[in-house]
């Protein structure tokens, strides 16, 4: 289990985290979002000891990480996945980990065979592409079979072949009853892979809740209506709460009302209905809208294309 209690953390007059208070459950997997300068990184580096808290504290299993008797076979992360020697190899990375956690050496040959690297294992770890740095990270957070795994942004860099194995990877540790706490900016593998969200923003919490309840809870109800007589649907909800927009020439989305209303209103009124589908709004969708106020970093609306310079003599 993973514990922050009104963690704050500033660098100068820079507040990175402020005031953060959650909790990370094992048997679950918790994705940590947030936009870019949000704070997730910091905060992660602050649960691993990595940076001191300014005020507050984080724990995991009840204790600070720099306090636990056996760490790596408690709690595994992988922040960075270059953080190794680039002219060590792989095998050798693993090993100076195994030693200095009192690991048995067999369990290097485990986890280089379990991240698909035991071809490569020989090779140094600088020539590695981010992929394969990323798969030997995850070796790293591995290493010591712990209870409590921390990945920060752990799908960048891989194939999709190596995507599939990470989430299924991640939902068999919870499974087997880890906790397992993980960032990242793809919208559509958290929405796959974990099960609750913690949504931070100017570091300070947003939102803590299930994925399914986060995405239930900021949906209207949204129905796409396909029929020969949309007009005559569009005509019946006049009612102010009620948006109805064109979707094609026999097709519109009602934001207002329930798709059973809708069905309701053709049933009475022997009206043909091809299609009657509800709409949720996707992940992505709820992000944006929870973080739209606390994005630090905003492109612009009005991009411009390079213009090419005239060369002068």
């Amino acid at each position: 289990m993973i514990q922050t209690q009104h963690l704050t953390k500033r660098f100068g007059k820079q507040t990175a985290v402020d005031d953060l208070t959650f909790t990370v459950e094992p048997g679950h997997v918790t994705g940590f979002l947030g936009p870019n300068g949000a704070g997730k990184s910091t905060t992660m580096r602050v649960i691993m000891g990595f940076e001191h808290p300014s005020t507050g504290t984080a724990t995991v299993n009840g204790q600070s990480v720099n306090k636990l008797h056996s760490p790596l076979t408690e709690v595994g992360a992988c922040l960075d996945p270059k953080m190794f020697h680039p002219r060590r190899t792989a095998r050798d990375h693993l090993q100076a980990l195994a030693a200095t956690g009192h690991l048995p050496h067999k369990r290097i040959d485990e986890v280089l065979e379990f991240v698909g690297l035991t071809s490569v294992a020989d090779k140094m770890a600088g020539t590695f592409s981010l992929g394969m740095a990323q798969r030997l990270g995850i070796a790293t957070a591995l290493i010591g079979d712990p209870s409590t795994v921390i990945l920060d942004e752990p799908f960048n860099g891989l194939d999709p072949e190596g995507v599939l194995w990470l989430r299924e990877t991640v939902r068999g540790l919870a499974g087997q009853g880890r906790t397992v706490f993980l960032s990242s900016h793809l919208m559509s593998e958290m929405a796959q892979t974990a099960d609750h969200l913690i949504v931070i923003g100017a570091g300070r919490l947003l939102a803590d809740q299930s994925v399914n309840d986060m995405v239930a809870s900021a949906s209207p109800q949204k129905t796409r209506v396909r029929s020969p007589q949309v007009g005559l649907i569009a005509q019946e909800f006049t009612s102010p709460e009620v948006h109805i927009d064109q979707d094609g020439p026999d097709a519109a989305i009602v934001t207002g009302i329930s798709c059973d209303q809708i069905g309701d209103a053709a049933a009475q009124n022997g009206w043909v209905v091809h299609e009657l589908v509800p709409i949720q709004a996707s992940l992505e969708d709820v992000f944006l809208e929870l973080t739209k106020g606390v994005v630090e970093f905003r492109s612009g609306s009005d991009a411009t294309k390079p213009t090419r310079q005239r060369r002068t003599r």
